[in-house]
């Protein structure tokens, strides 16, 4: 079901290949539908949110509306019963997103972090996903996992919490994760590409599901 709905949406972004597409990727896609899940939202409003202009949020409404996820009205971009039940699938995922202050941990001008639910087995050593991270346009990415109880980062820190307590403060006050759990973050110069370099190495989780 998750590599289903993966190629699925990879699908409707036009991805027949690994890699960004021409005008946008995913992780555009996925922030579209986080702004539209809470207001209807107009196409001027919507580049600037994503940091793109006006001809690439076009492509992606068109690419949203084929897919019958939206319809565009006066009042902007909605999203249907079918595109409202994509966004839910995506929150089952990345039920947590939230902006960090700099910490031991988070160095960058801007840190987003996602909470990965129950993915914290397919976590090997971090690379491939702060390798995603990186691509996407962050400066530094960092990839924790909740595991019998502790905050732990692969190949650096057993035990966050006694290590990096500032940052594991943030990380349990703010996102609270559970056992099996994996939080991304990655930082940026700006707000929008953090964000996107965080969802890019959440979604590169995807990729290692035991599905196939």
């Amino acid at each position: 079901m998750t590599l289903a709905f993966k190629h699925y949406i990879e699908d409707i972004a036009g991805e027949k290949a690994p890699g960004p597409s021409a005008t946008f990727s995913v992780p555009h896609l996925f922030y579209a539908l986080e702004l539209m899940a809470e207001n209807p939202i107009g196409r001027k409003k919507l580049a600037e949110k994503l940091d793109v202009g006006e001809g690439v949020v076009r492509t992606i409404i068109n690419h949203l509306k084929k897919a019958g996820l939206i319809v565009t009205s006066k009042a902007g971009c909605t999203l249907t019963d079918k595109g409202l039940g994509v966004w839910k699938k995506f929150e089952e995922f990345f039920p947590k997103r939230v902006e960090i202050g700099k910490t031991e941990l988070t160095t960058a001008k801007h840190n987003y972090a996602i909470l990965v639910k129950n993915s914290g087995h397919k976590v090997k050593s971090g690379i491939e996903q702060r390798d995603a991270a990186i691509v996407a346009g962050a400066k530094r990415a960092v990839v924790i996992v909740c595991k019998g109880g502790h905050l732990v980062i692969e190949s650096v820190s057993d035990h966050i919490e006694k290590e990096f307590p500032n940052a594991a403060n943030q990380i349990l006050k703010d996102i609270r994760p559970e056992d099996n759990d994996v939080i991304v973050i990655a930082g940026a110069d700006v707000p929008q590409r953090a964000k996107q370099a965080a969802f890019a190495a959440s979604w590169a989780l995807l990729d290692l599901d035991r599905e196939k």
